[in-house]
């Protein structure tokens, strides 16, 4: 497994811990605070790139001169980019079933103000 693979798979199961945030989890598992930095940014652009959560943020200057802040990033941007996606991919049946409902409730009310 290489080391990108373990990264987000200790990132998940931290994820799924208690009660602290995602940055004092990772830091708390001993991730250095520079990639902890990256991943963070990483994951809100990704979030952002896959829908409508998040915001894109980089700090450039440290992307281009830090290799732990690059690494976060580009795992943060993966692993949350993919998740935001995944979540979409799941709900979107819900959003249009009741898309369907509302149109179908728009129809007969409209059907009715017909009639009258």
């Amino acid at each position: 497994m290489s080391r990108s693979h373990l990264v987000v798979c200790g990132v998940l199961v931290l994820a799924l811990g208690g009660c602290q945030s995602l940055r004092e989890e990772m830091l708390a598992a001993n991730y250095p605070p520079t990639f902890v930095d990256g991943f963070e940014a990483g994951c809100s652009s990704g979030r952002s790139a896959a829908g409508p959560l998040g915001r894109y943020t980089k700090d450039v200057a440290r992307y281009l001169h830090e290799p732990l802040y690059t690494q976060g990033w580009e795992d943060g941007f993966r692993q949350c980019e993919s998740n935001q996606r995944d979540y979409a991919w799941r709900e979107r049946p819900d959003d249009q079933r009741r898309d369907q409902q509302w149109r179908r409730h728009v129809d007969q009310a409209m059907a009715a103000a017909l009639r009258r």
